[in-house]
């Protein structure tokens, strides 16, 4: 029984990480489409590049006003941001 739970914990967190690199990568792909750099969006979001860097590989979330600047930034909608198919 422990073993089963280890691995569903195991599988729902390996799950959460593909989605958080589907994510990055939207988020990466809305960024070069628009020709902006790494460092550009930072500033606008009032971070490093390295720290904006770790959005778009999945290592961090973004929050809610993160979210919405990038959506405006970008010119897309959460839908397009979120869409992991």
């Amino acid at each position: 029984m422990m073993y089963v739970k280890r691995f569903t914990s195991f599988c729902d967190i390996k799950i959460n990480v593909n989605i958080a690199k589907k994510i990055g990568s939207n988020i990466k792909q809305a960024r070069k489409e628009k020709g902006y750099t790494q460092k550009e969006v930072a500033g606008v979001l009032r971070m490093t590049q390295q720290q904006y860097s770790r959005f778009e590989n999945g290592i961090f979330e973004l929050n809610y006003e993160q979210i919405l600047t990038i959506c405006k930034l970008y010119e897309v909608t959460p839908n397009e941001i979120f869409t992991i198919d």
